[in-house]
């Protein structure tokens, strides 16, 4: 519910902060239904996915990532930079994809770890936004390699999959002794 009193002020409304799902929640590992209805309420989630997003210093966010199964994601790059840089992308799915860049990665569901993935340098993605209109969006470098790792998240993948099983069993191991010492 949208607030009159801060709209008549001119303000934005305040975002609701979700907190991130950490690895080891089994919603991070199921692929995501679509999305079939755009309203009012999936514009301000996405809004709240963004404030979420920036919240914990991301350059991307997917659904499952706040509790929610829906193939829905939020990109930006800058960081909230540039306004005109946030991406929404419901439903997405890559339609093009070349070149391979490997590079190091992070994701707000498995804090602390990175690792080095590879990754396509250019990808073009077909979406709808929030308000279900279906578009078609070209990213490199950064973009791409975001493109790809939210989208990898409504699939039901994590990055870590992406990584050596030796690297992958020792970041596993990792988090299995911090959940031990109740920092997980």
């Amino acid at each position: 519910m949208a607030s009159s009193v801060t709209a008549a002020s001119g303000e934005a409304p305040a975002r609701k902060i979700y907190p991130i799902v950490k690895y080891g929640d089994p919603i991070l590992e199921k692929p995501t239904p679509p999305v079939k209805k755009f309203d009012a309420d999936l514009e301000e989630l996405t809004e709240d996915m963004f404030a979420s997003m920036y919240a914990a210093q991301g350059v991307g966010l997917a659904a499952p990532q706040i509790g929610k199964s829906l193939r829905l994601t939020v990109v930006d790059v800058t960081g909230g930079k540039n306004p005109e840089a946030k991406i929404v992308l419901a439903n997405p799915e890559i339609i093009h994809a070349e070149g391979e860049v490997r590079e190091e990665e992070g994701c707000l569901s498995i804090p602390g770890f990175r690792g080095y993935v590879m990754r396509p340098q250019f990808v073009t993605v077909r979406a709808q936004n929030a308000r279900g209109e279906t578009f078609e969006i070209r990213g490199e470098n950064l973009l791409a390699r975001a493109f790809c790792h939210e989208i990898d998240h409504l699939n039901g993948i994590l990055f870590l999959q992406h990584l050596s099983m030796l690297k992958r069993d020792l970041i596993r191991r990792k988090i299995k002794k911090l959940k031990k010492q109740g920092e997980w």
